[in-house]
């Protein structure tokens, strides 16, 4: 367990320990949330497909990668749906 302060705006750095057991990088999304006297930071699990522009997007590469969204969004909600059942309330 490490200690971190808040600084100005309510800000704190991730330990680089941390960081680097979960792989969190620059721009990543965390899940932050309260958990009885808890605040939880959980790393959203990143299974976007990555599409490299060498090539034209076709209109297929788009649909996938709109039911990859969409699919993220549902998850999401569920995600918060169970936290709220159990009385989780998420910053």
């Amino acid at each position: 367990m490490e200690e971190v302060k808040v600084a100005r705006n309510y800000q704190v750095t991730i330990p680089v320990s941390i960081r680097e057991r979960l792989r969190i990088k620059e721009g990543d999304v965390l899940v932050v949330y309260i958990e009885d006297d808890r605040i939880v930071f959980r790393k959203l699990s990143d299974t976007r497909k990555r599409h490299t522009f060498s090539r034209r997007l076709t209109l297929k590469d788009i649909e996938v990668a709109l039911k990859g969204v969409f699919k993220a969004i549902i998850n999401a909600v569920a995600e918060l749906v169970r936290h709220q059942s159990r009385g989780i309330h998420p910053a």
